[in-house]
């Protein structure tokens, strides 16, 4: 199949900035690779959107572009020319829109330092961003159990929170409503937890579906080197997941035990 430029530039892009992503995307079926390398170069643009300027209003003003992005495709109007935008157009629904602005909605949150409220509000983001994203993935390629595919995804974002601990608190965040080495552990076990419920239900999401789980595998890794060893959390010396992952990809991508 081929890609045209468009399409080429959002995996270059993928594969440069979420390469565990990448590594899922390019174990998937070649013909899921039109969805998925768009869906996630839309999802690197949003997550960096906040982070490429100190000044918030700035940072609103990137985010509200991904906004007016999601309202044309949402709105079945014509959306303006991107190299991201313009494939995602052609790939995704007008509901799957509407999920997609409530993740650029929720990373507003990326943009000024204050704490997550209380633990309804850190898990509606984790749902609102790798949840959504995840989803749409997943119900665009294939028959799926939405329960059981954000389950996956939930602690997909978890393990990909652990490993940003260091750089949020070096720009001042707060970003665990406790970060003691219990809360760490306690966080790690719940997101493995919901991974294994995850995975006894998998028999819920089609073949197809699971291509867009491949990569939530090597959260399992980080899970429980984070609840061994809570301290490299915020030492940043959790495994380099990619490189831990190794060949178990390819094995997933075989069976589809995802």
């Amino acid at each position: 199949m081929n890609f045209d430029a468009d399409l080429n530039a959002c995996a270059a892009l993928v594969e440069r900035a979420d390469p565990l992503r990448f590594r899922g995307a390019m174990a998937a079926p070649v013909a899921a690779r039109r969805l998925l390398f768009p869906l996630y170069a839309f999802n690197i643009e949003v997550a960096r959107a906040p982070c490429v300027t100190q000044e918030p209003m700035i940072a609103e003003m990137r985010l509200q572009w991904w906004r007016d992005v999601c309202e044309e495709i949402a709105e079945g109007r014509s959306v303006r020319h991107h190299e991201v935008a313009t494939p995602l157009s052609g790939v995704i629904s007008r509901d799957d829109a509407r999920l997609l602005d409530e993740l650029v909605a929720a990373r507003r949150w990326d943009i000024y330092k204050d704490a997550f409220e209380d633990v309804p509000h850190f898990e509606r983001y984790i749902n609102q961003t790798a949840g959504h994203l995840t989803w749409i993935a997943a119900r665009n390629l294939g028959d799926a159990d939405e329960a059981i595919v954000r389950s996956a995804a939930f602690a997909t974002g978890i393990a990909a929170w652990l490993l940003a601990i260091p750089e949020l608190e070096a720009k001042g965040r707060v970003p665990l409503l406790d970060g003691t080495a219990q809360g760490v552990r306690d966080l790690a076990k719940n997101a493995l937890a919901r991974l294994k419920a995850a995975r006894a239900g998998r028999r819920k999401v089609s073949a197809k579906a699971g291509a867009a789980l491949l990569h939530v595998g090597q959260a399992e890794g980080t899970l429980r080197a984070a609840m061994k060893d809570p301290s490299a959390v915020g030492a940043g010396t959790l495994p380099d997941p990619v490189r831990a992952d190794g060949l178990r990809l390819a094995y997933r991508a075989f069976t589809g035990r995802w």
